[in-house]
């Protein structure tokens, strides 16, 4: 198995950046296919597809770019190594259910994506190949531009559908319409956990570069930051995390998984947030 992520080091002068994009892959080894039930385009919609290539410039304006291109359906690196669904490995904690946890055991759309639990030497491989690299390879730039800057801040790059999926799926599964059409989520949504991961010149910074935009913004909802945000957050020793989730109409068409007209405008967005997170991380307090 080759490298499961891809690191881009900057091209421009460097700055305390890093764009950290875990969920862009979609490369499935044949030896993580034979477990996986999950449809081909299950595949497809729980990917952040595109995001890698939406902040493709982020290396010109002084950012290391980390980019997971392994499927979140073989590990999810922004989940943590004890989120361990016990329905998706054998001998697993019968205590601990999340379906989207570090192997998901349903897809986004609420189908079964695997058809047998794994079994521990499985996990360990995916763990070993997969998620300790990833994880050792993000602390390592982390550690590096902290030296180098005297602080750290780490852009956790995602995409969102538009809309709750799994209510959409499930209610054309019943048939039921009681409920009412799904609530449109923002256009970005920074998660920080509460306001925790990072100061707020960098949390308020996403929102105000958004809204200049005329995009709509929502703090911690429906995503308040995943494994990544938690574990690297750190302020108070100079590191901060935002998870910066587009929703996907923003660049997609949803439906036929193709990127929109407006793809250049987002991705410029993108370079330009990079750049502004830069400036506000060498600017002083």
């Amino acid at each position: 198995m080759g490298a499961p992520f891809e690191r881009i080091d900057p091209s421009g002068p460097e700055i305390p950046i890093i764009v950290e994009v875990p969920h862009a892959g979609l490369e499935l080894e044949a030896r993580f296919l034979e477990p996986l039930s999950a449809p081909a385009r299950a595949i497809a919609r729980d990917a952040d597809l595109y995001v890698d290539a939406l902040y493709q410039d982020a290396p010109a304006v002084g950012a290391t770019v980390l980019a997971c291109r392994v499927s979140r359906y073989v590990i999810d690196v922004n989940r943590a190594e004890s989120d361990v669904d016990g329905e998706v490995v054998e001998g697993g904690r019968a205590d601990i259910r999340m379906q989207h946890g570090l192997v998901w055991r349903t897809t986004g759309d609420g189908e079964q994506a695997l058809n047998r639990r794994l079994t521990s030497f499985e996990l360990e491989e995916r763990l070993a190949l997969v998620w300790r690299p990833y994880h050792r390879e993000l602390a390592s730039i982390i550690e590096r531009k902290r030296s180098l800057f005297g602080v750290a801040v780490v852009l956790a790059a995602h995409s969102m559908p538009s809309v709750e999926r799994g209510l959409a799926a499930a209610r054309s599964r019943t048939g039921r319409s009681d409920q009412g059409p799904s609530e449109p989520r923002a256009d970005v949504v920074p998660g920080t956990r509460g306001r925790k991961s990072a100061a707020a010149k960098f949390i308020d910074g996403v929102e105000t570069h958004a809204r200049a935009s005329g995009w709509s913004v929502r703090h911690d909802d429906p995503y308040a930051g995943g494994f990544t945000t938690q574990r690297y957050g750190r302020p108070s020793d100079c590191v901060h995390a935002v998870q910066v989730e587009l929703a996907r109409r923003l660049y997609l068409d949803e439906g036929a998984l193709r990127p929109l007209q407006t793809f250049p405008q987002v991705r410029d967005w993108c370079r330009s947030l990079v750049a502004r997170m830069g400036a506000l991380a060498i600017s002083s307090p």
